[in-house]
């Protein structure tokens, strides 16, 4: 199996033990962040290996370059400059990063990370070089505008009607991400551990049910309600 791998067939295996390694931070779950961060280790051994032996470079000249990188990006540890605050660094960051050869700041966001990730770079990068928000008043009058505007393209009935409202629905994520942002919330975390909750509860309904001889789709919505109420206190208490 190890022989037939390639850097691509890694790929997605790298993108899967990540994400794996993401459920067990969400779940505080220090096991199972001891295992996922050996076995993404092992990945980048393995890249390094099929790197090295096909020519290009070896772990030492990944871990040089990346020596180097750091040195270059943190002259306030590295050399003379001063600075005063978190703020400071991540902008000469930004600075540095465009002097290396890079047309814009946004070029180092991945093109494949999830959308809300993506966005929620996007946001932070460009605050770096001044395009921020002065208040979070500001950010929050931004999400109610883009909601209005939404309710508009719903009750409009034009032939474009659907991708105007999928364009509009899209601004007003954007600015719920860069809200979370400003309270200094992860949104794809926030949202991950609201879909860990909803399953739960829906399962203690499955449950429920199942415990009952009873089917699901034969419940009412005001049965299975109560039921996820009580699911709710439960974890509530548990808490």
């Amino acid at each position: 199996w190890d022989k037939k791998q390639s850097i691509e067939s890694l790929r997605i295996l790298t993108i899967e033990e990540m994400y794996e390694l993401a459920d067990a931070i969400i779940e505080r779950d220090f096991e199972a962040i001891r295992e996922e961060i050996g076995d993404i280790m092992l990945h980048l051994l393995f890249y390094a290996k099929i790197c090295d032996e096909q020519g290009y470079f070896d772990i030492g000249d990944a871990m040089q370059s990346e020596i180097k990188k750091l040195k270059h990006r943190h002259p306030h540890i590295y050399d003379d400059l001063i600075v005063h605050s978190e703020k400071e660094v991540k902008e000469n960051w930004e600075k540095l990063k465009l002097k290396e050869g890079k047309k814009s700041i946004l070029q180092g966001v991945p093109a494949s990370l999830p959308a809300m990730v993506k966005a929620y770079r996007i946001q932070d990068k460009a605050k770096q070089v001044g395009f921020e928000w002065e208040n979070e008043k500001q950010v929050w009058d931004k999400v109610e505008e883009e909601m209005a505007e939404f309710r508009e393209a719903e009750t409009q009935e034009t032939p474009n009607r659907q991708q105007r409202m999928e364009a509009e629905f899209g601004d007003v994520l954007f600015a719920l991400i860069n809200y979370a942002r400003f309270k200094n919330i992860d949104p794809e975390a926030a949202l991950e551990k609201c879909n860990k909750r909803f399953i739960s509860r829906f399962q203690y309904i499955e449950n429920h049910a199942a415990a009952n001889h009873l089917e699901l789709q034969n419940m009412t919505l005001e049965e299975m309600d109560t039921l996820w109420n009580e699911a709710k206190r439960k974890a509530k208490n548990e808490a």
